[in-house]
Parts: structure tokens; C-alpha cells; sequence
């Protein structure tokens, strides 16, 4: 266990970015399921409109590092073959 001022304050600092880090990755999880439900369910309309939003999410995790920007792409990438495929 931490034994000086400032690894307490550490370990402090770590719990509360590890809080907001599972809070992005469960809305990026989210975001992700919602669009391929709207896949599944071969609603393109509600999928194209959801994309944007969807792109932003994936964004906004890779810029903070919770994944890597290339897998972002990746998966917008795929998300939108299978739109066009519908």
C-alpha cells in the first residue's frame, strides 16, 4: 500500500480517471451495439443518421486512448460497408 503523501494522492487520481475511462468505453460500447442493431434490423435511413454520432463516439475514445485510433477507423470503416451493403 502507498505510504507517502504523494502516491495517496495517486492512487486518488488514478481511481477517479479509471471511473470516467469505463464510463467512455460502456458509451462507445453502447454507441457501437446501437448501430448494429440498426444493421441487423436493415433500417439504413435511422443507420446513416446514427453514423455521425457514432464516428464522433469512436473519435472521442481514441483521442483519450482508451483504444487506438486505427482500430476507430477500422470500425467506422466496417460500420460503413455494411450500411452501403444494405
Amino acid at each position: 500500500m502507498a505510504n507517502t503523501k504523494s502516491a495517496i494522492k495517486r492512487i486518488r487520481r488514478i481511481s477517479k480517471q479509471t471511473s470516467v475511462n469505463k464510463a467512455r468505453k460502456s458509451r462507445y460500447r453502447n454507441a457501437l451495439k446501437k448501430m448494429n442493431l440498426l444493421i441487423d434490423d436493415k433500417k439504413k435511413a435511422e443507420a446513416l443518421k446514427f453514423l455521425p454520432k457514432l464516428n464522433s463516439e469512436l473519435m472521442k475514445v481514441a483521442k483519450t486512448g482508451i483504444i487506438k485510433k486505427e482500430n476507430a477507423s477500422r470500425n467506422v470503416s466496417r460500420i460503413t460497408r455494411k450500411i452501403a451493403s444494405l
